[in-house]
């Protein structure tokens, strides 16, 4: 069992405002939020995704949504060394990534942030150390981040990464498996809601 509070954690957005939490349960991504600022939900059943890559019926989101215009600084929420960073083309997938690996009370822990823009992965290259707070990229746009509005997909695994990539979204029978799998981010990034 990691024990999380044994870090501090520097904020991964700086949000100027406080964040209004989605409810992405229905089919309309990101209904009409009454801010820019947004948080989407960790195990939350989600029924926006209607693309080819969903068509196994996959619904239960493992990572946290953090939502803000086009070009938002993305930081590091502790001290680690690059992964892997790269790009997932598919319509609806994260488009650029970057996964960081950590150490926290002892054990390996990896952070995908998904959705960037290709800036963000251009001249990144594995075991590139970055500092708590150091920015690692920025929100894409829509033609970039797999054609979702603006935001990063942050998401922590207890299992290496394979490459740049992690299932974000895993079919409701797996569910238990990728709670304990893919830990809540809000360990790391605090009480959002």
């Amino acid at each position: 069992m990691v024990h999380w509070e044994s870090e501090s954690y520097s904020p991964v957005v700086h949000f100027p405002e406080t964040p209004v939490v989605l409810d992405l349960s229905g089919s309309t991504p990101y209904g009409s939020p009454s801010s820019i600022w947004t948080v989407g939900r960790y195990d939350e059943v989600r029924g926006i995704y209607n693309t080819a890559l969903f068509s196994d019926g996959r619904t239960v989101h493992v990572g946290i949504d953090l939502g803000g215009p086009v070009g938002t600084p993305v930081h590091a929420f502790m001290d680690g060394v690059i992964h892997a960073a790269g790009y997932n083309a598919q319509d609806g997938d994260y488009g650029h990534t970057v996964v960081l690996h950590h150490q926290i009370d002892g054990t390996d822990v990896w952070a995908l942030f998904g959705h960037l823009d290709e800036a963000s992965t251009i001249g990144v290259e594995k075991g590139m150390k970055i500092h708590a707070g150091e920015i690692i990229g920025h929100l894409g746009d829509e033609s970039e981040n797999g054609g979702w509005p603006p935001h990063v997909h942050i998401q922590l695994s207890l299992i290496e990464p394979e490459t740049h990539d992690l299932p974000g979204v895993v079919h409701p029978d797996e569910r238990e498996w990728a709670l304990s799998v893919f830990p809540d981010p809000r360990h790391v990034l605090g009480p959002l809601y």
